[in-house]
């Protein structure tokens, strides 16, 4: 007789949503607003992972813009991680943290999605471009992951 240990692993199948933007901030609002509708169609609570893609969505309109160049914002669940990534053109300009001082307009989006992720980081490529991303870990339990959220009232 054996005595190996069977078990029957259950796998979540990977969802993946992606779309190309325009890079303005027209576009950088609606990464926001797509990211949310698909979220909140998966089932997932989307308050965090809504201002990782605003502040992405941002920096790539902003930040990694070349004119005529979309960026692209990607989606992907698997049972473990929700990974936002953002796409865009202007490989030769990374991300980095930067101290703001209490005038500056800008300069804190990096740290709002260090506040928010459980991991982030830079990649290059798909040339001539860059990858940020950024994930979140999932619940454990699966009926935590497909509770329903309400829709926000507005």
């Amino acid at each position: 007789m054996s005595d190996v240990n069977h078990t029957t692993q259950t796998t979540v199948p990977t969802r993946q949503f992606s779309v190309r933007l325009s890079s303005t901030r027209r576009g950088a609002r609606l990464a926001r607003l797509l990211a949310v509708q698909q979220l909140q169609s998966w089932g997932h609570d989307f308050e965090a992972a809504a201002h990782i893609v605003a502040e992405l969505a941002a920096n790539a309109a902003t930040h990694g813009r070349v004119a005529g160049r979309d960026f692209r914002l990607t989606l992907t669940e698997t049972a473990r991680t929700l990974r936002i990534e953002v796409t865009d053109t202007r490989g030769d300009s990374f991300p980095g943290r930067r101290a703001a001082g209490e005038e500056d307009e800008g300069g804190r989006g990096l740290l709002l999605v260090e506040a928010f992720a459980d991991r982030w980081g830079v990649a290059s490529g798909p040339a001539p471009g860059k990858r940020v991303w950024a994930e979140l870990d999932q619940p454990e339990e699966p009926a935590a992951r497909n509770a329903v959220v309400p829709a926000p009232h507005g």
